[in-house]
């Protein structure tokens, strides 16, 4: 059995509930993601897998919700 492993991101543009929404459903969506928290005010992402999942996997579901990782 793996372990869980967690990595936090800096999300733009998100203002409000359904922004978060938006968010943790694509970033949800992605295989071996176990949970996302998405905290609005500060942008921040923390997204909780079985793997490592790479940047270009969380920035291309953040993207397909509407949204960029911050640099």
């Amino acid at each position: 059995m793996s372990e869980n492993t967690s990595r936090i991101y800096r999300v733009t543009g998100m203002t409000c509930g359904h922004c978060a929404n938006a968010v943790s459903q694509e970033v949800g969506e992605l295989p071996d993601v176990t949970d996302v928290h998405v905290e609005v005010a500060s942008g921040q992402v923390t997204v909780t897998g079985t793997r490592p999942l790479t940047d270009d996997e969380i920035s291309a579901a953040v993207h397909e919700a509407g949204y960029d990782l911050a640099s």
